[in-house]
């Protein structure tokens, strides 16, 4: 055909569409069709001074909702069948707050293992050792002291050093250093705290990213030894992770990543976990929690959910939940 002819065509009038014959449209009886929303799930209102047991049954069965209350029921359980509940973090939930809710649960016997990165060391410490962290970052570099307090640096890298020599991985250092140091608000410290009650406490560091590896007394070697030895240490929990939960809350790389590879050691060794149950939590939902804390490692079974919001409404609300759901089942402490 030749151009001409073509656009002659293109351009000519198409026959106008008629209407479809909707009478003939096939309907089914809506008491037979499934619904995704029923009345028995919604929310109810909650009269003033009510118990958080009416909020928390006042909660609808839906979307986060219903996600949340799988969540606290997935964590109570596992902790009734003497299962493991690891938790995962960065270092904004202490930042945020939320070390006593944290060692109360550790306390409870609800969270067994706390795996972090290395800047939670450095606010745990501040807090247990002077009640206050987290500095104005844009004032303090523009005047090129970001990161330089003193105390911080000579005694975490003085406790990550002392540590390797007696055979420590750098959790464990840092809570046995605050344990037994004059440290005015020690109760606040979760490392501390994890340490008197004997639970690993993992730290994996990026060399580099922490403002102790700025100060001259850093010691390389120790740092790399002691995370090396909280890795094998981090693996060796996630083997026994099967039948348990694991919670990734404000990690958005690093520990996305180490938990990928600690549960990798633990499956390539042979040990069984593949019915586990993820939890990610966090404000923004990113790529590498998605896909490694919740798609990848329940490819084969288990549960996964995400639970989007700040911590410090979010953990909180978690912790109530669960503190709430064993008490009603008779006990406010799971043995460990």
């Amino acid at each position: 055909m030749k151009k001409s002819t073509m656009k002659s065509n293109l351009r000519g009038r198409r026959p106008k569409p008629k209407p479809l014959d909707m009478g003939k449209i096939k309907t089914v009886p809506l008491a037979g069709r499934k619904s995704k929303v029923e009345i028995g799930l919604s929310a109810g209102p909650v009269p003033a001074g009510s118990l958080f047991a009416d909020f928390w049954r006042s909660l609808p069965d839906v979307l986060a909702a219903g996600a949340l209350k799988a969540v606290v029921e997935k964590i109570a359980r596992a902790r009734e069948k003497d299962r493991p509940v690891v938790l995962g973090m960065g270092a904004h939930p202490i930042k945020a707050g939320l070390s006593p809710v944290i060692i109360d649960l550790i306390e409870r016997g609800i969270i067994t293992a706390v795996a972090t990165n290395g800047a939670a060391i450095i606010h745990d410490f501040e807090l247990a050792f002077i009640g206050r962290t987290s500095e104005d970052v844009a004032e303090e570099l523009c005047k090129g002291t970001f990161g330089m307090a003193r105390e911080t640096g000579v005694n975490l890298n003085r406790a990550v050093k002392n540590g390797v020599k007696d055979g420590l991985g750098l959790g464990e250092s840092v809570g046995r250093a605050i344990s037994r140091g004059r440290f005015p608000y020690k109760e606040k410290s979760i490392f501390a705290r994890g340490y008197g009650h004997g639970i690993p406490m993992t730290v994996h560091v990026t060399m580099g990213a922490d403002i102790i590896h700025m100060h001259p007394s850093a010691d390389g070697a120790a740092t790399g030894e002691a995370s090396l030895r909280d890795f094998r240490l981090f693996a060796s929990v996630l083997a026994g992770l099967d039948g348990g939960v694991y919670i990734n809350l404000g990690s958005a790389v690093v520990l996305p990543e180490v938990f990928l590879k600690a549960l990798t050691v633990a499956r390539n060794l042979g040990h069984r976990t593949e019915n586990i149950t993820t939890v990610n939590m966090d404000f923004i939902q990113h790529y590498r929690p998605r896909e490694n804390v919740l798609r990848r490692p329940t490819i084969r079974g288990g549960a996964s959910y995400a639970l989007t919001g700040h911590h410090e409404i979010m953990l909180p609300l978690l912790a109530a939940g669960i503190i709430e759901f064993l008490d009603g089942r008779g006990g406010n402490k799971v043995q460990l």
